[in-house]
Order: structure tokens, then C-alpha cells, then sequence
């Protein structure tokens, strides 16, 4: 009897052992916010459980097929950015003038270089012209013009501004114009979520990638963290992070940074880590989520708002896709 309850306890032991290590290769996001299960029906579920779960098969099958983990990031970014569920690309917010300014950043772990753009209107794909920058040039950042006649001389594909609008976010954008007429501090439009993966390849070597459309409403040509190296987007060889959220508090916090720094520093877990700097953006007064993937293939997928569309796939191919807040993180 002895010996049977021992062996009882070992297969325990080894089957929590397996759960507690099962290695990941790829995490989205398709941004935080008010998600909550009684505002949303069961075509809206499936619909964002369909656009999560082809990003992450992409990203798994460039990872599976030997490429780096750039191409398997930059796979899954298009594909969100190509559908009109998310904040980045197709479905972007609108500006307070009427048009969508698109921010886009991509950071590979085993060199730390990086490419970014920030305000760009004719890029059809922002984050193929943040890994352009990255690769074809002496710069980390490209802004406005400059940034698309840069993605022209590169081939990318352009389009009109209006490729990006759809009627959802157009009525969005109506009723906020109709709410108020100037953005401020305590009068902020509606933020809607960012996207961004990261991965890891064969060779262990971590990227990241982000891309949004930034603020509703927003004027100036107002800048959110997604396209700031360190802000919205980092990536070592101990961990890569994707932000989403209230942008301006990611700056301050030079919040993807500081979850690698508390990793490589304070010796904190990944998720620890995350969990610490979401906690002090929700202490300045703002809000959202981080993903974030190690070296050796441990997630994390937190945030501080009711939800965040999000999801993961080990390197079995299993995927995980949640939702809520009461869902694993």
C-alpha cells in the first residue's frame, strides 16, 4: 500500500512538474481593455478567438520551419493588422482630424536592433516598415513622411488612408466628435487596444513586435509608446515584452524595459516582473496589459484592466486563447 500511494505521489509530482514547464515559442495580443464577458456576444468570441488563433498558427509555423523569431513576430502583426477586430492597420482609430495615424516597432533579442515608425498614414503594414528600418537602415526610428517615403523606397505596399477605416470605428469616431471637441487630461476619448507578439525561434533567440493605431481622437500628431524602443516594445536574451494600454504612462515608465531590467537585475520572474511594473503604471493613474516570453519559454500575459485578448502557443503546437479576467494569465 505504501509503495502504491509513493508511486501515486511521484506521477502527481511529474504531471505538475510537466504543466509547470511547458515551453512556449509564441504570445499576442490584440490589446486591454473594458473586455467583459456580458459585453460581448458569441460571434464577437469567435470572431476574436479565430483572428488570435491565426496569428499565433503563423507565428508557429515560421518558427517551425527554421525562420527567426523577426519573421514569426512580424507573421503574426500582419495578420491582426490586416483585420478589422484590432486597433492596428485595418479597424485603426481616427484621429481628431478624421484620418489614421499608424505607430509600429519590432526588437530582436540577440543584437538588440530595432526599427520603428511613428504617424505614418499610407503603409499598408507599419510593422513591415518598423523591421525595414531595422534591417535596410542606419536608424531606430522614422516619423511621418519621411517614414513613407522610406517604406516607398522599400517596396512596401501603400495604400489610401482610407484603406484603414472601417463603418464601426467611423460611427465610433462620430459619436466621440459629437461628445467633445478638445482632448485633455480629464475629458481622455476612448483608448482602444494595441497588437503585438513576441516569439522565440529554434536557435533561442528572442523578438517582439507592437503596432497600433493609438488614441481615438487624438491630436497633434500625438506619439504613444508602441513605437518607443523600451516603452511599448523590448526584446534581450532573457526576455521579449509587447505593451498595450494608456500609452503615455508606458512612456513614463519606460515599461518594456523595466520588465527585462527587474529580470536581469532583481532576479525576478517573468511574471513577477510584469505583475510589478503594471502595478506601478496603475499607481500614476493608468492602465493595460503586457505579454512577455523568456529564453527558456515561460509566459506571461497580465494586465490591470477587466480584459485583454490574448493568447499563446507551446512549442507542441497547442494554442491558448483567453479573453477575461478571470482566465489564466
Amino acid at each position: 500500500m505504501r509503495l502504491f500511494l509513493q508511486l501515486i505521489f511521484l506521477m502527481i509530482m511529474v504531471g505538475v512538474a510537466g504543466q509547470e514547464h511547458k515551453k512556449y515559442v509564441a504570445v499576442v495580443h490584440g490589446g486591454a481593455g473594458w473586455i467583459q464577458r456580458e459585453n460581448t456576444n458569441k460571434d464577437q468570441e469567435t470572431a476574436y478567438h479565430q483572428a488570435i488563433t491565426q496569428a499565433l498558427q503563423l507565428a508557429y509555423q515560421a518558427i517551425k520551419s527554421g525562420k527567426p523569431a523577426e519573421e514569426a513576430v512580424v507573421a503574426a502583426v500582419i495578420a491582426l493588422e490586416n483585420s478589422p477586430l484590432f486597433n492596428a492597420g485595418v479597424g485603426a482609430v481616427i484621429t481628431y482630424d478624421g484620418t489614421h495615424q499608424l505607430d509600429a516597432s519590432i526588437m530582436t533579442g540577440k543584437n538588440r536592433a530595432a526599427g520603428a515608425v511613428a504617424g505614418v498614414m499610407t503603409v499598408k503594414n507599419p510593422v513591415l516598415a518598423a523591421q525595414a528600418v531595422m534591417n535596410n537602415s542606419s536608424h531606430v526610428l522614422l516619423s511621418g513622411r519621411g517614414a513613407e517615403q522610406f517604406a516607398t523606397q522599400q517596396g512596401l505596399e501603400m495604400v489610401e488612408n482610407t484603406h484603414f477605416t472601417t463603418p464601426a470605428m467611423k460611427q465610433k469616431w462620430e459619436n466621440s466628435k459629437k461628445e467633445s471637441s478638445s482632448l485633455s487630461k480629464q475629458d481622455l476619448p476612448e483608448k482602444l487596444g494595441t497588437v503585438g507578439a513576441v516569439a522565440l525561434d529554434s536557435d533561442g533567440h528572442i523578438a517582439a513586435a507592437t503596432s497600433t493605431g493609438g488614441m481615438m481622437m487624438k491630436r497633434w500628431d500625438r506619439v504613444g509608446d508602441s513605437p518607443i524602443i523600451g516603452a511599448g516594445t523590448y526584446a534581450s536574451d532573457i526576455v521579449g515584452v509587447s505593451s498595450t494600454g494608456w500609452g503615455e504612462f508606458y512612456l513614463k515608465t519606460v515599461a518594456a524595459y523595466d520588465v527585462h531590467a527587474r529580470m536581469q537585475y532583481a532576479n525576478a520572474g517573468v511574471q513577477e516582473a510584469c505583475a510589478a511594473v503594471l502595478s506601478e503604471i496603475k499607481k500614476l493613474g493608468g492602465n493595460g496589459g503586457i505579454i512577455a516570453l523568456t529564453h527558456d519559454g515561460k509566459v506571461s500575459m497580465d494586465f490591470n484592466t477587466p480584459g485583454m485578448f490574448r493568447g499563446a502557443v507551446a512549442e507542441n503546437g497547442e494554442i491558448e486563447v483567453y479573453f477575461y479576467g478571470d482566465e489564466p494569465r
